[in-house]
């Protein structure tokens, strides 16, 4: 059977640090016998959320882009990788306008009480977030984090790693941190092989 796993990048840097660790990670998956989709969320054609409250009755969004499209890829997938860096200790508007036209997700479970996501797929189902910081602070990723867990919960997929990496300003390239590099890689391997025995 295969397993899928979404990538979200929710980056504009190609080639840059957090390219470099989501490329890595989806190498660990790949290894592990996963197929990976990678998502460049800046190039996406998503509007924002509008708050018209059209996904309370109806399963899908009022507004016509692609997001239907993405949130098919969403409720088939049996793992998320998401890689970001902060902005303004939170994450980059656009993954944030990402996860918000995911409205749908939330009015389907918890409002309507029947979740896109089965029991029996929720059970499967897993996250790795990766997330770069340039300041040298901990609590950096106190909002980053809270935002994916949140997210996590709406479409019914578990919390199951992360790798957080601050002091970028400093560190200025993720290769002088050949143990970083390496983690992402590991943390993607594990995701893909834990995705790949509970699917049997």
């Amino acid at each position: 059977m295969t397993k899928k796993i979404v990538a979200l990048f929710g980056s504009n840097v190609i080639g840059g640090n957090t390219d470099k660790l989501l490329t890595e990670a989806i190498r660990g998956a790949e290894d592990a016998g996963c197929i990976v989709e990678r998502l460049d969320i800046v190039s996406l054609d998503l509007s924002g959320c509008r708050q018209i409250y059209h996904c309370m009755e109806k399963e899908h969004c009022v507004i016509l882009d692609e997001a239907e499209k993405y949130h098919t890829l969403l409720k088939e997938a049996d793992g998320i990788i998401i890689a970001t860096p902060v902005m303004t200790y939170g994450i980059p508007g656009q993954l944030k306008s990402f996860m918000d036209r995911c409205q749908p997700f939330y009015m389907a479970k918890y409002y309507r009480k029947h979740s896109f996501i089965s029991d029996e797929h929720a059970k499967i189902r897993k996250t790795l977030f990766i997330c770069i910081s340039g300041m040298n602070t901990l609590e950096v990723f106190i909002g980053p984090v809270l935002t994916v867990k949140a997210f996590c919960q709406i479409i019914d997929t578990k919390y199951f790693d992360e790798l957080l990496q601050n002091d970028m300003d400093n560190i200025k390239k993720i290769e002088s941190k050949p143990e970083v590099m390496k983690a992402a890689y590991e943390k993607g391997r594990a995701l893909g092989e834990a995705i790949t025995k509970a699917r049997g």
